[in-house]
């Protein structure tokens, strides 16, 4: 398996670029901030022209640090990167003020600017630099070194660092999404367990795609997912180690698992067990590997999916006659029906900033992807065709990503939107995509 830095590695050397001359400190007047909409939106005009490089030679990555930001930024919807055709000022060094009317004149609010350069060791150092262009200021600044085969990975955490310190707002491009990967023909399709960056980069296949796998889920806590794999007889639940590409059976149970999903704290897992006509949930302490159950009922309870606290799940029964989503304490107990709309509802997913469940709804023959508060309130429809299913959250709980099936011979794709409904990009994959669940921001 690849080894891969950990963001804490990253961190270590990182440090703050102050401000520099002909540039006013960044505290000296509060900048504004781009309000993360509900409603129609105009996106922010931000100009990052590509990076210097420091030393010769890496003008190629300097370029391709600065076109994965603009992607990352554009495909936020919140900021409208410039076309570099349109720029006056050609930035040869960031260590002084930029021309603030060079880029004021082509309408730019913010501006990034930063350089590459290799070092002695072989080791790639990265700064940046954030400027408010109507104030005239810097925002933020700051360095990095890293491996050179690290760099995409760099362009995610300054992406990061730019969209925090213009929204406020934690970013999520230093994240990975664990999906389904699906070639062949419709009736022999080979489905394996697939990693790639949230922007669809570095794909890495996880498994061979001997047997059929479904449903990964990311640890919140580690770099292992759950998943489950149907072999010769009853499906299994696995955990598997991304980094060492090590795996384990969680447990063998009696009948058929579906849905296994990380408590917060990455010690347990819940799912959902059939024993008959029904199924209901239960959980399993991955150090004791103790099961608990927690509900008993007639009916079929599955998708069950944690709080951010641990102290809550939601999931899908159909204990009212039809799929509907519930919500009841995480150790089991009465719950409490939350969607009451026309149609059913299903694949309930609680978003990592607690304030939403995302779901899929089907009724007069369409397939939405929503929101409701955690009451049941404000319920708002993001997506609705044929055939759309299995929403998971951006790990700052902004975007939403799902997959797409269109019937026919065609297979699965990938989609994000916007909590606001706004913004539906198609998320690029080598071939047919579906299962998406996205990845905490790496640590």
């Amino acid at each position: 398996m690849l080894y891969r830095p950990s963001r804490r590695q990253i961190m270590a050397g990182m440090a703050a670029l102050g401000a520099v001359a002909g540039g006013r400190d960044a505290f000296a007047q509060a900048p504004k901030r781009v309000v993360i909409p509900e409603g129609e939106f105009t996106p922010q005009p931000i100009a990052i022209p590509n990076f210097v490089a420091g030393t010769p030679g890496d003008a190629e990555v300097g370029v391709g640090v600065a076109q994965v930001i603009t992607n990352n930024l554009k495909r936020s919807g919140l900021f409208a990167p410039i076309d570099q055709a349109a720029f006056i000022e050609r930035i040869t060094n960031i260590d002084t003020a930029p021309q603030w009317q060079s880029w004021k004149q082509i309408n730019a609010t913010y501006l990034v600017t930063g350089r590459m350069t290799r070092q002695g060791d072989g080791r790639l150092k990265a700064e940046f630099r954030l400027w408010d262009v109507n104030q005239q200021q810097q925002l933020t600044g700051q360095q990095y070194f890293t491996s050179p085969e690290y760099w995409r990975r760099i362009a995610h955490i300054i992406s990061d660092q730019i969209y925090e310190r213009a929204t406020g707002e934690k970013g999520y491009f230093d994240s990975r999404v664990v999906f389904v990967d699906e070639t062949g023909s419709k009736e022999r399709r080979v489905k394996r367990l697939a990693l790639m960056d949230q922007d669809g980069a570095n794909v890495r296949y996880l498994t061979r795609g001997s047997d059929l796998v479904l449903t990964p889920r990311f640890s919140p806590s580690t770099q292992e997912i759950t998943y489950m794999e149907f072999g010769q007889g009853d499906p299994r639940v696995y955990l598997f180690n991304v980094e060492t590409g090590q795996r384990e059976i969680v447990g063998n149970f009696p009948g058929m698992s579906f849905s296994p999903r990380f408590s917060p704290d990455g010690q347990r897992i819940i799912m959902s067990l059939q024993q008959g006509g029904n199924s209901n949930l239960f959980v399993m302490d991955l150090r004791s590997k103790s099961t608990t159950r927690l509900t008993d009922t007639p009916a079929i309870d599955t998708s069950p999916s944690y709080s951010p606290d641990g102290s809550r799940i939601c999931f899908e029964s159909d204990r009212g006659g039809k799929p509907q989503i519930y919500v009841m304490a995480a150790t089991g107990g009465s719950a409490q029906r939350i969607s009451f709309g026309e149609g059913s509802y299903s694949t309930p997913v609680w978003s990592p900033r607690g304030d939403y469940i995302a779901f899929t709804k089907q009724g007069g023959g369409q397939f939405a992807i929503g929101i409701m508060k955690t009451d049941g309130s404000g319920e708002r429809i993001l997506t609705s065709g044929y055939h759309n299913e299995g929403p998971t959250f951006a790990p700052n709980g902004r975007v939403v990503m799902f997959f797409r099936e269109p019937g026919g011979s065609g297979g699965p794709s990938l989609f994000t939107v916007d909590i606001s409904g706004r913004n539906e990009l198609r998320v690029p994959t080598p071939g047919f995509a579906s299962d998406p669940a996205w990845s905490p921001l790496l640590s």
